[in-house]
């Protein structure tokens, strides 16, 4: 029981990896962005080419990944995204769409449509056998790794004056601007930052959910679930919905194989039902 709780949790650590950019861009700077799946599916084929190609240590592969996803989504932002910031969500999430479609082809054609897949160092293979539970070594290092991004997170949004400006920034450009705030690139880095988190969560999660060049399509419905149901007030709700979705994933699938696949969706319509605003937002 208790380690298939915490295989639930290691799995709600890597949505909640995969999602907190979508968290910090629809939260935060109230941009839907469907394309995030891309920007994951970008840092997952980033790191199998390091290790399985060039032979980079993984501990080191992953913050290239978040680099190189980093820099694809500011050079995206500052050349596409950054046209549809007064747009309504529409035309935010029909441009976001082409942009997944596009990147499905693209990976299809340069990379191929077979399952990737890489070997994890010695270090990391097996589990800690403890007394009441088995830890899986990899699993460990996901939930440390979320946890860990968590905090980083809400220290910089809630105690630096980045975060400050970034609030106001998106609360109302205008006035932001009138009071010296440079908003296009707090946005910009923001944006950055949000990609970069995505291609870190997409090279996680190569080993646990695989990868392949329809991950933006079959992940993207989990990314909105987590920041639906978490609310885009702040990080501590994705990261609860996180935790409760993959705990309820996990544990369906183990003690009700057939149907235990709806266990996530069945969560979702029950939270909204409770709370439409969101497990931490207030009502508008």
């Amino acid at each position: 029981m208790l380690t298939i709780l915490f295989d639930g949790v290691a799995y709600g650590m890597l949505l909640f990896v995969l999602a907190c950019g979508l968290a910090v861009t629809l939260g935060l700077m109230n941009f839907v962005n469907l394309a995030h799946g891309a920007f994951a599916m970008t840092g997952g084929y980033v790191t199998t080419v390091l290790l399985n190609d060039w032979h980079v240590p993984f501990l080191m592969a992953l913050p290239i990944a978040f680099l190189a996803t980093a820099m694809l989504g500011l050079l995206l932002e500052r050349t596409l995204y950054v046209r549809l910031y007064t747009c309504g969500h529409l035309d935010q999430v029909l441009f976001s769409i082409g942009i997944v479609f596009m990147s499905v082809a693209a990976v299809t054609y340069f990379m191929g449509s077979q399952q990737q897949s890489f070997q994890l160092p010695a270090f990391l293979q097996g589990r800690f056998e403890l007394e009441l539970l088995s830890v899986g070594r990899y699993r460990a290092l996901v939930v440390a790794m979320g946890v860990a991004i968590l905090i980083i997170l809400q220290v910089i949004l809630m105690k630096t004056s980045f975060g400050s400006r970034l609030r106001a920034a998106v609360d109302d450009r205008r006035v932001a601007r009138g009071l010296g705030i440079s908003v296009g690139p707090i946005f910009s880095l923001t944006f950055a930052i949000g990609s970069g988190l995505a291609g870190l969560g997409g090279a996680l999660g190569v080993e646990i959910v695989g990868l392949d060049p329809n991950f933006p399509l079959k992940f993207m419905i989990y990314f909105l679930i987590v920041v639906t149901v978490g609310g885009t007030s702040g990080l501590i709700g994705p990261f609860l919905a996180s935790l409760l979705l993959g705990i309820a994933d996990v544990a369906g699938k183990y003690y009700l194989p057939d149907t235990g696949s709806f266990a996530i969706y069945t969560l979702m319509i029950v939270v909204l039902l409770m709370r439409p605003q969101g497990l931490l937002s207030k009502a508008q």
